[in-house]
């Protein structure tokens, strides 16, 4: 299982790196920034992700910091965790108040939480 992870992690950065140029003007936009002009959890997670897997780590952190910090935790999940293994409902009910607890910071127009907003 791990070997695939791997070569599946592997092979989306490669096609990635490939089509940087290519896909920069076909990123979605988010349908609730759209509708409601506040930013969501995952605005410019899909942005964040091709700039993390095309070398740019800075600017994919200035992009959506919380999906850049997540890659590393979900892909040590995944690796360490066992096909038996369950998830404990106190990490997934954690991680969903770290998603909301993010989405509602990066809304506040103040100084620190500003750096937030993509």
């Amino acid at each position: 299982m791990n070997r695939y992870l791997w070569m599946v992690v592997g092979g989306a950065a490669l096609v990635l790196a490939l089509l940087d140029p290519l896909l920069a003007p076909f990123l979605p936009s988010c349908p609730f920034h759209t509708l409601t002009g506040l930013h969501c959890p995952g605005c410019g997670s899909t942005r964040a992700l091709q700039s993390l897997f095309t070398g740019h780590p800075l600017q994919a952190a200035g992009l959506n910091l919380l999906a850049v910090l997540a890659v590393p935790a979900v892909l040590f999940v995944l690796i360490r965790r066992r096909s038996t293994d369950k998830l404990r409902q106190a990490w997934i009910i954690a991680f969903l108040a770290v998603v909301i607890l993010f989405g509602i910071l990066r809304n506040i127009p103040w100084y620190p939480f500003s750096l937030l907003a993509p």
